[in-house]
C-alpha cells in the first residue's frame, strides 16, 4: 500500500515531523511518501491561506495520484479535501476529519489544542462543517509568538500540556485533539501525562487511509462527489489539466 501525505504548507521542517509520525503509525507493508507545497505560506493560519494551500495540494495530488493508493491532506483544516474527492478515484483523507472521527470513537466531548488564536475561528467552522459542534468542549490555543514553526513542540510543550489539562479540568473534555501538522507526534509523546485519550491528526489520517484502501470502495460516478464534468479550461498546471480531461463519468 502506497500512501501520499501532502503538506500544503511550504515548511520542510513540518514535513519532516509529518513523515516521522506517519511512519510510526503506518502498518507493516505501507509505504509513506511526503511532499511539501511548492508555493504558499510557511503555515496555514487563515481561511485565505487555506485557499492557497488547497490549490498547492491539488497540484501535487494531480501530479502524483497515479502512483498511490490514497492521499492524506496533512494540514489541520483539510484544505481542498472535498474538491480532491471529486477529482480523484482514490481515497482522500484529511487530518481534521480523521482526528474528529477518532475522537468521537474515544469519548463524547473533545477539545482541540491549537498553535495560535487566529486559527481558532476557522477550526470551529471545520468542526461545524463535520456536524460535530455539539461535541466540541473547547478550542484552547497558544498565545505566544511562534519563532520557528518547526520548533513549536520544543518551544511550547509545557504550555501545550497545561492547555490539555485545562481542557479536561475546566471544559470537560473526554478526548484531546492535538491540532496542526507542526504538532505531529506530540500526542504520542505526552499521552502518559494527560488523563484522557490523546488524538494526533497525522496518525489518525494514516490509519483511516489504510482502512479505506483495504475496504476498496468503488469511486463515485453519481452524487455530489462525481467527477467534474468536461469543459474548456486554460492556464492550469499540466497535472490538473490532465486530470480534468479524463472522462470518468461513463467508466
Amino acid at each position: 500500500m502506497n500512501l501520499l501525505l501532502i503538506n500544503p504548507n511550504t515548511s520542510q521542517s513540518v514535513s519532516d515531523l509529518i513523515e516521522a509520525e506517519a511512519r510510526r503509525a503506518a502498518a507493516p507493508g505501507t509505504n509513506i511518501s511526503v511532499l511539501t507545497a511548492p508555493f504558499g505560506v510557511a503555515y496555514i493560519e487563515t481561511r485565505f491561506e487555506s485557499l492557497i494551500g488547497a490549490y498547492a495540494a491539488a497540484t501535487l495530488a494531480a501530479e502524483h495520484c497515479d502512483k498511490h493508493d490514497a492521499i492524506v491532506v496533512a494540514a489541520f483544516g483539510d484544505p481542498g479535501i472535498d474538491g480532491l474527492r471529486e477529482a480523484l478515484d482514490i481515497p482522500v483523507v484529511g487530518m481534521t476529519e480523521a482526528a474528529l472521527m477518532s475522537a468521537c470513537l474515544l469519548g463524547k466531548r473533545f477539545s482541540i489544542i491549537a498553535i495560535s488564536h487566529r486559527i481558532t475561528a476557522w477550526y470551529r467552522e471545520c468542526v461545524q462543517a463535520n456536524g460535530l459542534l455539539d461535541r466540541l468542549a473547547s478550542i484552547r490555543c497558544l498565545n505566544q509568538p511562534l519563532q520557528d514553526i518547526g520548533r513549536v513542540q520544543e518551544d511550547h510543550t509545557e504550555r501545550l500540556k497545561t492547555l490539555c489539562r485545562s481542557a479536561v479540568d475546566d471544559d470537560g473534555a473526554d478526548v484531546i485533539i492535538i491540532a496542526g501538522a507542526p504538532l505531529a507526534g506530540l500526542a504520542r509523546a505526552i499521552k502518559d501525562q494527560i488523563p484522557v485519550p490523546m488524538v494526533d491528526g497525522v496518525s489518525s489520517a494514516v490509519c483511516h487511509a489504510q482502512t479505506l484502501v483495504s475496504l476498496a470502495p468503488a469511486p463515485a460516478r453519481r452524487g455530489s462527489f462525481a467527477p467534474p464534468p468536461l469543459k474548456p479550461n486554460q492556464g492550469l498546471p499540466e497535472g490538473i489539466a490532465r486530470l480534468l480531461a479524463l472522462n470518468r463519468h461513463s467508466s
